[in-house]
């Protein structure tokens, strides 16, 4: 696994970053091009575009590959363009559109809805690995997909497949990471995925996140990654203890990620809109309870 010395090839805090929309709900792109640059400023490492709190769903492919597009003229930090899909023709043709535009990356969640075989979620990643010369990583997140990647699935594409790179792993189970990260090669790189779940996935070998709070925390999260390479534990916990609150306040029943996001964002000052449905509008006192988080950090 990386280290300080050899850093992560998308960075260490790599920001799964909001799509803004203007008023009538549609793509604004001159916005989506000032948020990344000032995500860039602020600390992130690295961007994944078009992903689930990209509202990734809700975007046509003509959208996502305008958005992968724009941010590429403006940043020079790694990006991943989201390219999942529960069909595999759809995954491995915007992957290969995608690769057009400069990105630097994919990022490939497993099938959701389908349920399908491991057999099955096996051949969609190689399908979509094949596609591309792009480094792919696997998104697994089975409270969404219905369907977690096996341990032994993941391992064999990362044996077997040369642009199967890493992993982003929101299964909530470092038990079952550290048997990745013992069985992988040691290239394989692995993001956490759940920003409360990062500080025990570094313990057993990833290498970043793939973050939400990191839109407003991107520093802290750097000051953590810190702590953890200089072998300072006591320090690594006392940050993550004050990213607590932004970690329960990214998401909920009330306000799913990314409405919370994207309620600070404009507290901050910046233009990311609303969200498509059918994420729904802002629940009444979201914005106070931004307001607390960011005074929380103050």
């Amino acid at each position: 696994m990386s280290t300080a010395g050899n850093r992560p090839r998308f960075g260490r805090v790599v920001t799964a970053m909001v799509t803004p929309f203007d008023e009538r709900g549609d793509l604004d792109l001159d916005a989506a091009a000032e948020l990344a640059d000032w995500l860039v400023a602020t600390g992130s490492d690295g961007l994944v575009l078009a992903g689930t709190t990209g509202e990734g769903p809700t975007l046509s492919d003509s959208e996502a590959l305008a958005l992968f597009r724009r941010v590429r003229e403006v940043v020079d930090v790694p990006i991943l363009a989201g390219t999942g899909s529960n069909s595999t023709a759809h995954a491995v043709e915007l992957t290969r559109l995608a690769a057009a535009e400069g990105v630097d990356g994919v990022l490939s969640v497993t099938p959701y809805y389908n349920r399908p075989s491991q057999a099955g979620i096996e051949a969609h990643f190689r399908a979509v690995a094949a596609a591309t010369e792009l480094p792919v990583v696997i998104y697994d997140i089975p409270v969404r997909t219905g369907r977690k990647v096996a341990t032994e699935t993941l391992v064999r594409l990362a044996r077997e497949v040369p642009n199967v790179v890493g992993l982003k792993d929101a299964a909530g189970d470092p038990s079952e990471t550290a048997r990745v990260t013992a069985a992988a090669p040691p290239e394989f790189e692995i993001y956490s995925g759940d920003d409360a779940m990062t500080l025990p996935l570094v313990a057993v070998g990833a290498v970043g996140v793939i973050s939400v709070a990191s839109h407003w925390v991107a520093r802290q999260f750097g000051e953590l990654f810190d702590a953890v390479e200089r072998g300072d534990l006591a320090a690594a916990r006392r940050i993550n203890e004050r990213l607590i609150p932004s970690f329960d306040f990214e998401s909920g029943d009330t306000a799913p990620n990314p409405v919370p996001t994207k309620t600070l964002l404009e507290l901050l000052g910046l233009r990311v809109g609303g969200c498509r449905p059918p994420m729904g509008p802002a629940p009444e006192g979201l914005e106070s309870r931004a307001r607390a988080v960011l005074d929380g950090l103050a």
